[in-house]
């Protein structure tokens, strides 16, 4: 596979202003831009998911319903499970692989960048969409992220323009948006590879993103044409899924989890890229079987259209179908053990450096591992029904979300900081980022599974108070979470001001992405990189490739 049609690409792409800090505020159509503008605006939506969250915990700091009102309490935990998957994690991970997979296979951009640059500005069109919700009479959708009929049928206010008449249209537009740039991924990694980047020498990261959107470009159709139909019940008074007139309840649930479970996978598999990524640099050790951390992340994808049903055992299924989805989804535990097993080996007897990054990315594994456990537990019928509807499932929900996805994506954030920003972070800060949100995390999603093994119902406002102890825990770490946020805040913004200035590769990493200058100019390389050996040759001395003095261009800095 070669680079030829970029070049065809460079030749006919308008030149741009380089270097500008007012492109992030524009159209751009460089993906390193467009990389950061997804990170930014998520991280908006994800303190707004956030400030939400505590309102819920602060509602259940004490059994009484006293906070809120209940049906406003329904409106926060619709919006934060919303905000949180449609508007942060998605988006985020969509910037991330925006900005780091073109430079790590070798290319000057993606496939098609004024489609890319069209996908990233829906993101705040239905974000918007979605706030307006909350002024409009009646208020936000109330029926969970996941929008079950009949319940999400209601519209006790009569108008067209409803809470759940604009949570589904936001979710149709999220829907579009990911379908389009899940094509220009899959496009950009299967064409513009540079010279010698064959399959076997291209970094984990970036097989984890292929195999994220090719989910991505299976499943969604059917979560968004589920959106349409439930869109037209609620509107035009079609009965797809109204069980008053004929329709299917139980239809909705098979569209809504052939997308929403493997979308779980969507959203861990780059942060296995991340772990591939940042595992061998601060170990200094090579990744232990790569090629087979490589193909398990396909493998995991084909089982992943495999076991949604997973999420519908209490749903009247038949026998036969739950034993067939109890085995897939606990199969799917043999590629990711694969890789787990592969991380442990990386690290094992190596020169551990903790910085940051580092420490993200073994909490993030810690984390996910306990959440695998669990997983499995819900996988097997037995424990899934007695645990269903239960706290269990949202704590094991929120470790594998928020402990191992979040803490995954601060470590990538950490570790290419330098890279985008040209500055360095400060390490005190970001140590102190991690300790608070570690205690943080555990404090609030440990205490989740003994509430859940006791029976405590999920989606309530008050709850008997035998359940009090657990759950002031649980708000407690909330808090935390919220305060961690604070350092890393301070970190990114003041280093991204007048932090130390990066060198290239601050961390002597290996990838091609540490080959340009920090940040990289406008279109990455002057001249296309020639790859001649495998990724994560740490200890080697082998180069990565055969023109390291011609890749550089000349770029100026804002």
């Amino acid at each position: 596979m070669t680079n030829i049609s970029i070049d065809a690409i460079a030749d006919t792409r308008p030149p741009e202003k380089p270097e500008d800090w007012r492109r992030f505020f524009g159209f751009s159509t460089d993906h390193k831009v467009i990389g950061i503008q997804y990170i930014v605006t998520s991280f908006f939506f994800f303190l707004i998911g956030g400030i939400l969250a505590m309102v819920i915990r602060g509602e259940l700091i004490t059994p009484e319903s006293d906070l809120v009102d209940r049906a406003v309490y329904n409106s926060m935990f619709t919006m934060h499970g919303t905000i949180m998957l449609f508007l942060w994690t998605f988006p985020v991970l969509v910037g991330l692989s925006n900005y780091l997979v073109p430079l790590m296979i070798g290319a000057r951009d993606m496939a098609f960048p004024r489609l890319n640059a069209v996908a990233f500005w829906m993101v705040p069109v239905f974000g918007i969409i979605l706030m307006a919700s909350f002024f409009i009479p009646g208020g936000t959708s109330q029926s969970g992220w996941w929008a079950y009929p009949p319940v999400s049928l209601q519209n006790p206010t009569g108008k067209i323009v409803n809470g759940q008449f604009l949570w589904l249209l936001a979710v149709a537009i999220s829907g579009v948006s990911s379908i389009m740039g899940a094509i220009n991924f899959v496009t950009t990694i299967f064409r513009m590879r540079t010279t010698g980047m064959t399959w076997f020498k291209m970094p984990v990261f970036v097989w984890t993103v292929l195999a994220a959107q090719l989910i991505q470009l299976f499943g969604l159709p059917a979560l968004t044409a589920g959106a349409v139909m439930l869109l037209s019940d609620l509107t035009f008074g079609t009965s797809f899924f109204d069980p008053a007139k004929g329709g299917d309840p139980v239809l909705f649930q098979h569209f809504f989890w052939f997308y929403s479970h493997p979308a779980v996978y969507v959203i861990i598999l780059p942060i296995f890229g991340i772990f591939s990524e940042i595992f061998p640099v601060y170990a200094r050790k090579p990744l232990f079987g790569y090629k087979f951390v490589a193909v398990s992340s396909l493998i995991i994808t084909g089982l992943s259209a495999t076991v949604w049903v997973h999420h519908m055992f209490a749903s009247g299924t038949p026998s036969w179908m739950r034993m067939f989805f109890m085995a897939t989804s606990m199969l799917i535990s043999v590629p990711t053990g694969i890789k787990v097993f592969a991380w442990v080996a990386t690290i094992w007897g190596g020169k551990i450096k903790l910085n940051t990054a580092m420490l993200f990315g073994l909490g993030a594994l810690v984390m996910f591992v306990f959440a695998g456990i669990t997983g499995i537990m819900l996988a097997s019928v037995p424990v899934d029904i007695h645990v269903n509807n239960t706290y269990f499932v949202v704590g094991h929900f929120h470790y594998v979300i928020y402990g191992a996805a979040v803490l995954g994506i601060y470590a990538a954030l950490y570790h290419w900081f330098p890279k985008m920003t040209g500055r360095m972070y400060s390490e005190g800060l970001g140590k102190l980022h991690f300790i608070l949100t570690f205690i943080g995390t555990n404090a609030c999603f440990f205490p989740m599974h003994p509430l859940g093994l006791q029976g405590m119902p999920r989606r309530v406002a008050s709850y008997d108070p035998e359940f009090a102890f657990w759950n002031v825990i649980a708000s407690l770490g909330g808090f935390l979470l919220g305060v961690s946020t604070l350092p890393f805040l301070l970190n990114m913004i003041g280093s991204w001001v007048q932090g130390e200035k990066a060198p290239k590769n601050p961390w002597r990493a290996i990838g091609l992405e540490w080959l340009v200058s920090s940040p990289p100019s406008h279109e990455n390389f002057e001249e296309l990189p020639i790859v001649i050996s495998e990724p994560y040759g740490y200890g080697k001395d082998e180069p990565l490739v055969s023109n390291p003095d011609k890749l550089e261009v000349a770029h100026a800095t804002s």
